[in-house]
């Protein structure tokens, strides 16, 4: 179970309309990493994104047009969980061409899911608040969470990314009639 960090701040999850989802972040200056105030933020996205049940959560989405995200994964059956971690001004790469549909919803769009195609595999170099580097390779669930967390930088959500509005769903119906694929008919 992940701890939640009592001194970080709660801050508000902009929903889609406000201008920053649809700009460009800039680069986390030099002079903050290792700042206290590049911790705060970090500490603040993490606390936030746990608060409100995500797996990730992009500065602009808190309103902040900076380039660094938050993200953690649950453990599954057949994957340890994977600890909330803090990237900054993060680089992305495709391995490979092959893209695979899954389900994805956004705490700034709340309330819909819709099928995103994305890459597979994904190599993605970045640094910590402390300014470190980090560089990873991901694949599956990893690498469809750091690809949406990525788009958030740009300017790019979720609906950008679908091939059809037609999977588009509100997530009461989405669990009853589409998730494990609508077995749920009652």
């Amino acid at each position: 179970m992940i701890t939640r960090l009592p001194t970080a701040r709660l801050l508000e999850v902009v929903r889609l309309g406000h201008p920053v989802l649809r700009a460009t972040a800039e680069p986390v200056p030099e002079e903050w990493f290792g700042s206290g105030r590049l911790r705060e933020l970090g500490d603040d996205l993490v606390h936030t994104m746990l608060e409100e049940d995500g797996v990730g959560l992009a500065a602009p989405q808190v309103a902040e047009p900076l380039r660094l995200f938050a993200y953690w994964l649950p453990a599954t059956d057949t994957v340890e969980e994977l600890r909330p971690t803090v990237l900054v001004n993060p680089e992305l790469r495709a391995i490979g061409d092959e893209l695979v549909e899954g389900w994805e919803g956004c705490l700034s769009i709340p309330g819909l899911r819709g099928l995103v195609p994305r890459h597979e595999r994904i190599k993605l170099k970045a640094r910590t608040v402390e300014g470190e580097p980090v560089s990873l390779t991901a694949d599956g669930f990893h690498a469809r969470v750091l690809q949406h967390e990525f788009d958030h930088l740009d300017g790019i959500v979720f609906l950008d990314r679908m091939g059809s509005p037609r999977s588009l769903a509100f997530e009461p119906e989405w669990e009853r009639y589409l998730l494990d694929g609508g077995q749920h008919d009652g």
